[in-house]
This record gives structure tokens, C-alpha cells and sequence, in this order.
């Protein structure tokens, strides 16, 4: 069972990862320097304090008055530090609240073996450290900040050039032998990305290869067997009439239609191939190649149109489709011309997967409620003959309606998609020049 993928672009994965970094990274040196500063702040607080009580102490000895803060024998003083000045020594003591500013204590013994000690609290420590905290934190969205607008930039920049790179790729995976992952890519700076372009670029070089090696053996071998399977049907013409010379001939026909399939598909396949441009009503067109193809096919015109395109390509194209209905789908078959739009559509078992995953492919019929005759060849014409016409054919399913207790499809569509400017005789598309 397949889990579910959450799906995010790169440069939001490297502004994810700069910002986490630089957000742990402040929030760690903001501890340290709080830190730091509170105990370098108490510290100061300390000596302060010792300094003052043992600034007062000779002038208490002396008989003066008391300052404001300073207390003798204070029996608030903290045990820990009347201890220590009552073993005769001298000392601080900071006593933290969560909530209130510290107190500092500092007591030193007298000659009349008074405690005189010294209580504050130390409110500028607290108002220092809350401004500190403020300059820590506002410096931290900064960092955070920052550092997501540069992973931004930078993400951004290698998501740029992946994209083209996707693009470019997929130009050539759709028969564009000219585009070059590479070029595509572009930049001042190399990284890994170009090693990617580079690989794929040589990839795709050496699938081109192998697939102009092998359209030329498979025109090769379909042209040197022309000859004699012309030969053939010729010397079936002069057998006496009979049951065996109509098997001889049938066999005959059937590989030499197969031979001229294979030298077709190997034109298209060259890329050499240019339509011969005709302006024609594709409504009426249609209903008359029709009527004569599968004059038991209904056709109806929701709208017509004239188009520019080639009519025997396009006649090629509705022949093979109306084919492989009649042969692997089921009756009624109907077609319908809406605008420049054309859907065969039969009432068979369905188109099988991996043609609606993959599309036509040579020598493949599909599954076995499909297949059992034929080589595969018909929509793979038809397709490529719609690529020299600059029109596009998709395949689908027509869904089984709900309650009917059936599986599977209740029919096979296919969809010409003419376009609406036709190509040149070299090949490509006119410019169009927009008004204004």
C-alpha cells in the first residue's frame, strides 16, 4: 500500500534548512551570551556591594549613623552568609526571584563583633537584562530572516535551473533532437546540474542513435522484402482457382500490407515527413471518408469547421482508428466532428492500460480482450501521422455507468485534436503577429 508523498520544491526544502539552522544557531549563542551577561552582571553587583559595606564599616565602628540599606545584625540575613562572616570573613550573597529584579547581600564582621551587612536590590541588572533579551531576540528574526531570503535566492536559482533542465528533458523525451539539456540549463556557475544536463544530453544522444540504427535495419529489411513479396502475390494471380491459391493469396496481401505498414512507420519515424496543406469542411470531410470506410459507422457533426490540413494523411487517420474499432471493439461504432475535435468511439472492452499509460507502441496489441489479430501497427500510424499534421490523438475509457453490475470499460475513445494553425511544408508552425 502506497504511502501518501507530501511534494515541495526544492528551495523551499533549502529555506527550510537555512532557517532552521540559523534559528538554532541564534537561539543558542542568545542563551550563551544571556547567560554570560547575568553572571557577569551579578558578579559586578557583587563587588559593588562589598565595596559599599566595607566603605560604611569604619565610620559604624566609629559611632555614625547608619546608611539607608544598612542594617546591623539583620535577622534577615541569609544563614549561608552569617556563617561565613561570623567565622570572621566577608561575603556576598544574590538571592535570585523568578518574577522580581535580585537581591544582593554583603555582610563584614565588626571589632565588637557586630554584623554589619548591606541589602539592595539590584534593579538595573534586570532592566539591563530584559533590554539585552530584546536586542538577542530581535537579532535572531534577523538572522532567521536573513538566512530564509538567501536560501530563497539560492534555491530559487538551482530550482530554475532543474526546471529548464525538466523542460528541456522532456522535449527530448517527446522526439526534439535538437534540444540539448545543456544549453537549456545555462549559467554562469557549475555545479551538479550540469553534470545532470551533460548525463542526460549523452543519454539521449545515444537513444538516438539506436533508434536511427534500428529504424534503418526495420526500413532496410521492409524494403529488400517489397520486392519479392510482390513476386509473390504475382505468381499467386497465375495459380489455378481454388481454395489453396485464396489461402496463398490472403497470406500474400495480409505481408504485404504488414511490409508497407513497416515502411511507413519507419518514414514517420524519420522525421522527414510533411503534410501537403488543403483547406477542407471537416465535418463533411469525415462524413464521406466514413460512409466509405464503415458505412455502418453513425457520424454526426455537432459543428463543423474548415481546416487546413492534409486529406490523405487524415484520411490515413480515421481509416486505422475505424480499423481497430471494427477489430477489437464492438459495435455500433459513432463518430463525432465538433469543431476541429474528431472522436471514434466503439462499445468494446476498452483500450488496454499501458496503451493509456504509454500510448501506441509497435508490435504490441494490448491485452487478450484486444488482441488475437494484427501487429500493432495501426495506431501507431495513426499517431504519427497526426504528429506531421501538428494534431495531437489521445486515447481513453469510457466508465462502466454505476448499477450496471459490469467491470472493466464500456467502450474506446479516440480523440483527434486538430489544431488551429496547421504546419508549414517545412515542417514547423507559422509566427502569428498579435494585433498590436
Amino acid at each position: 500500500m502506497r504511502r501518501p508523498a507530501l511534494r515541495t520544491g526544492i528551495r523551499w526544502k533549502i529555506t527550510l534548512a537555512i532557517a532552521a539552522v540559523g534559528a538554532l544557531t541564534a537561539l543558542a549563542l542568545s542563551l550563551v551570551v544571556h547567560s554570560a551577561a547575568q553572571v557577569s552582571m551579578l558578579e559586578s553587583a557583587r563587588e559593588t556591594q562589598l565595596e559599599r559595606v566595607q566603605y560604611i564599616a569604619p565610620g559604624v565602628e566609629a559611632g555614625r549613623r547608619l546608611p539607608m540599606g544598612a542594617k546591623l545584625n539583620d535577622p534577615d540575613l541569609p544563614a549561608e552568609l552569617r556563617e561565613k562572616v561570623r567565622s570572621g570573613r566577608r561575603g556576598t550573597y544574590v538571592q535570585e526571584h523568578p518574577r522580581r529584579a535580585p537581591e544582593v547581600w554583603a555582610a563584614v564582621p565588626l571589632g565588637n563583633g557586630q554584623v554589619l551587612s548591606l541589602h539592595s536590590r539590584f534593579r538595573e541588572s534586570a532592566n539591563m537584562m530584559k533590554d539585552l533579551d530584546r536586542a538577542l531576540i530581535v537579532g535572531s528574526l534577523a538572522v532567521v530572516i536573513g538566512g530564509s531570503a538567501l536560501g530563497v535566492l539560492i534555491g530559487g536559482q538551482i530550482s530554475r535551473r532543474l526546471r529548464k533542465a525538466a523542460a528541456a528533458a522532456q522535449r527530448v523525451a517527446h522526439g526534439d533532437p535538437d534540444v540539448r539539456v545543456r544549453d537549456a540549463v545555462g549559467g554562469v556557475v557549475r555545479d551538479e546540474t550540469d553534470d545532470l544536463a551533460r548525463a542526460v544530453d549523452a543519454m539521449a544522444d545515444a537513444l538516438q542513435q539506436r533508434l536511427e540504427a534500428e529504424r534503418r535495419v526495420t526500413a532496410d529489411i521492409a524494403h529488400e522484402l517489397r520486392t519479392p513479396v510482390t513476386g509473390l502475390l504475382t505468381a499467386a494471380e497465375l495459380l489455378p482457382p481454388g481454395r489453396p491459391t485464396e489461402l496463398v493469396r490472403d497470406r500474400a496481401q495480409a505481408m504485404r500490407a504488414l511490409v508497407e505498414d513497416v515502411l511507413e512507420v519507419a518514414r514517420l519515424d524519420s522525421a522527414s515527413e510533411r503534410a501537403e496543406l488543403q483547406e477542407v469542411a471537416l465535418g463533411e470531410f469525415v462524413s464521406r471518408r466514413v460512409t466509405a470506410l464503415m458505412p455502418e459507422a453513425t457520424v454526426r457533426v455537432v459543428a463543423d469547421e474548415i481546416v487546413s490540413t492534409d486529406p490523405r494523411r487524415l484520411e490515413r487517420i480515421l481509416g486505422n482508428l475505424l480499423a481497430n474499432a471494427a477489430r477489437y471493439g464492438r459495435r455500433p461504432v459513432q463518430v463525432d466532428v465538433e469543431g476541429r475535435v474528431v472522436r471514434v468511439r466503439d462499445h468494446g472492452p476498452g483500450f488496454p492500460a499501458a496503451l493509456l499509460r504509454e500510448g501506441p507502441s509497435r508490435f504490441r496489441t494490448g491485452s487478450t480482450d484486444r488482441a488475437g489479430v494484427g501487429h500493432g501497427l495501426g495506431l501507431t500510424i495513426a499517431e504519427g501521422q497526426a504528429r506531421v499534421l501538428g494534431a495531437r490523438l489521445t486515447f481513453r475509457n469510457v466508465a462502466v455507468p454505476p448499477g450496471t453490475g459490469r467491470t472493466g470499460a464500456a467502450g474506446a475513445v479516440a480523440v483527434l485534436w486538430l489544431p488551429e494553425h496547421a504546419p508549414t511544408t517545412t515542417g514547423s508552425f507559422p509566427v502569428i503577429t498579435l494585433p498590436g
